[in-house]
């Protein structure tokens, strides 16, 4: 789902009482009895969908198969009482499924009893950072992962996720791992030993799997349908004798909640990957949440998001789960199915309780090629190979922020590659930002405003003014690209008017929202500076914040003749300037422009309110 604008919540009305603390106690009041239908209906669907996704999930992060069935029972019902989503399906995902593996097996064995006790310390540490994060109102983290790091992140985990389902795709013994090399150099030699019995399970399991999800058959989750299929198979065929590897026993009822016991020295060594997750689970959830709240036409409060989903982390933590966050597929399923409300939730965390209880000897001959073959389809559809191309054509600088997440992701981890991705995407905004846009204005009479000369070449520019707009924030990183750059817009003009020198220099500060000391002191500098070699620096459309920072600083009052005009035209009018006669249409043509004419003695409105 791609993220669209979300109407923001009234800020004149604040939940109160009980609602303030727990926002399902609003929801619960104000329930619309017709809804009940599409919850109950999109519970159930959600709830048998997600018994052989959770137990995959709970594979591909190393851990029993029946942890996946722990973490999605019990665990969504505390988001489901502090959530703000009416829809998302929070649960086991593949994205945090890799991070439990990647963070967890550099410490133990995967699906070992130590490595179930890390998993568990593992969830609690990621939803306590978000359980604080929520606290402290820091929801605004979002902005930090621009949606090509996401994008990137996103394709290269279902690379990473795909691949380690191939030893179960193939029936081979080959260790788990978060990095391309590892994964490859651990499965291409053990090829030969491919079980094809398991080999004919799990395509089985995949064509079905695509089949069902290319014709859009609803009432038939493709999950459960191939869980169902292949239980029988194995079972009735006996399979499970001949090499094919199955669940097996799974244990009923549900777990006794315990605190994991991990010493601080190991604790502390989770702590990367807990920061991973935490970020990544919520950048998960919040995507879908916020989607479908577009549609629906309600708000979504991120910092309700990090509280709901860390406290369903530190549920899972304490019942033999692992860490959570919002799938895309399922809570699309969700919403799809009829859900209104968290009432779907609900119902479906009876589902999972229910299996738990009942249906667990049901789960004795499913094949785990089955469940590889539901994960390695999930995430495939992840792989967004339209993106990078949309992102080149558009804005080639995220084009490469995304194929440097994706790269790192792929050959660094998934650790790391999120890491990398957001250290670039950075970068990339401070080296813009240090060489930013910079245009010289001329006067473009047939519209009535000042534009870019550049890109409007019959624009009018003034005997000896120079105009110029820097569009960024000025800081101490591009106030030296400004001054370069208005030095040889000088000697360019003076060049141009055959040596008759510049004697105004006019800044359009109608695009600056910011300036530092640093800044400010250039500015002091250029103003006493060029006016010892004869040139008049003037500020003008300078922005409220701004104008406060040059009346702090002093410089307002020290200049208050050339930084106080309110527009272009005021400062034109304040220096007298004339407009440069129209150029001849030959001249015009040899400078670029092909014979525009001009109204004769066309000039600014007096008064007007500068460039747009």
């Amino acid at each position: 789902m791609s993220a669209v604008p979300v109407p923001q919540p009234d800020p004149g009305r604040r939940p109160g009482g009980v609602e303030r603390w727990i926002p399902a106690w609003g929801w619960l009041r104000r329930y619309d009895r017709r809804d009940l239908g599409g919850d109950l209906t999109a519970g159930l669907v959600v709830g048998v969908m997600l018994v052989p996704q959770g137990m995959a999930y709970a594979m591909l992060a190393g851990m029993p198969p029946v942890a996946g069935l722990y973490a999605s029972a019990l665990p969504v019902l505390a988001y489901v009482l502090f959530g703000s989503s009416r829809q998302l399906a929070v649960g086991p995902s593949a994205l945090t499924a890799l991070l439990t593996l990647a963070g967890v097996s550099r410490l133990a064995a995967p699906g070992s009893p130590e490595f179930v006790v890390l998993a568990g310390a593992l969830a609690l540490l990621a939803g306590l950072f978000q359980v604080l994060l929520g606290l402290v109102r820091a929801g605004a983290i979002t902005n930090f992962l621009s949606s090509a790091v996401v994008s990137g992140f996103t394709s290269g985990a279902a690379i990473i996720i795909a691949l380690n389902q191939l030893k179960d795709l193939l029936g081979v013994h080959a260790p788990s791992g978060s990095g391309l090399v590892s994964l490859l150099q651990g499965l291409l030699p053990r090829l030969a030993d491919t079980n094809p019995l398991t080999l004919a399970v799990g395509a089985g399991s995949v064509v079905v799997l695509f089949a069902l999800k290319r014709w859009k058959v609803r009432a038939l989750p493709g999950p459960l349908v191939v869980v169902v299929l292949g239980t029988a198979v194995v079972g009735l065929l006996g399979l499970g004798n001949a090499g094919v590897a199955v669940v097996g026993h799974v244990p009923p009822g549900l777990p006794a909640p315990a605190l994991p016991r991990v010493d601080l020295a190991t604790l502390g060594s989770l702590v990367p990957a807990a920061l991973a997750l935490a970020f990544v689970g919520f950048m998960e959830a919040i995507a879908v949440a916020r989607s479908i709240a577009a549609r629906e036409r309600y708000a979504v409060d991120a910092n309700r998001e990090l509280i709901g989903l860390g406290l369903s982390n530190l549920l899972a933590g304490v019942v033999r789960g692992y860490p959570l966050g919002g799938g895309f597929g399922r809570s699309a399923v969700n919403y799809e199915a009829g859900a209104r409300s968290q009432l779907a939730s609900v119902v479906r965390a009876a589902v999972l309780v229910l299996t738990l209880l009942v249906l667990t000897p049901l789960f004795t001959y499913l094949p785990r090629a089955a469940l590889g073959a539901i994960v390695f389809v999930a995430v495939i559809g992840l792989v967004d190979v339209r993106e990078p191309v949309r992102l080149f054509r558009v804005r080639p600088a995220d084009g490469f922020t995304l194929l440097v997440t994706a790269a790192a992701t792929l050959f660094l981890g998934v650790e790391l590659g999120i890491l990398v991705g957001v250290a670039f995407s950075l970068a990339v905004y401070v080296a813009g930002s240090a060489a930013p846009h910079v245009a010289e204005l001329g006067w473009l009479a047939e519209a009535g405003v000042f534009r870019n000369v550049l890109r409007f070449p019959q624009a009018r520019r003034y005997r000896g003014v120079l105009l110029a707009r820097p569009d960024a924030a000025l800081y101490f990183a591009n106030m030296n690209f400004l001054e370069s750059w208005l030095e040889a817009a000088l000697l360019r003009c003076e060049a141009r008017a055959s040596g008759e020198r510049v004697g105004a220099v006019v800044l359009d500060f109608s695009a600056v929202n910011d300036v530092d000391a640093v800044a400010l002191e250039a500015i002091e500098r250029l103003l006493t500076s060029w006016q010892g070699r004869g040139v008049a620096l003037h500020l003008a459309a300078v922005k409220g914040p701004v104008r406060d920072l040059l009346a702090r600083s002093g410089i307002a009052e020290r200049h208050a003749d050339r930084v106080g005009h309110l527009s272009l035209t005021h400062a034109l009018e304040a220096i007298g300037a004339e407009l440069e006669p129209p150029q001849p249409p030959g001249d015009a043509a040899a400078a670029g422009d092909a014979s525009t004419s001009h109204p004769a003695g066309a000039t600014p409105p007096r008064r007007a309110g500068g460039n747009v």
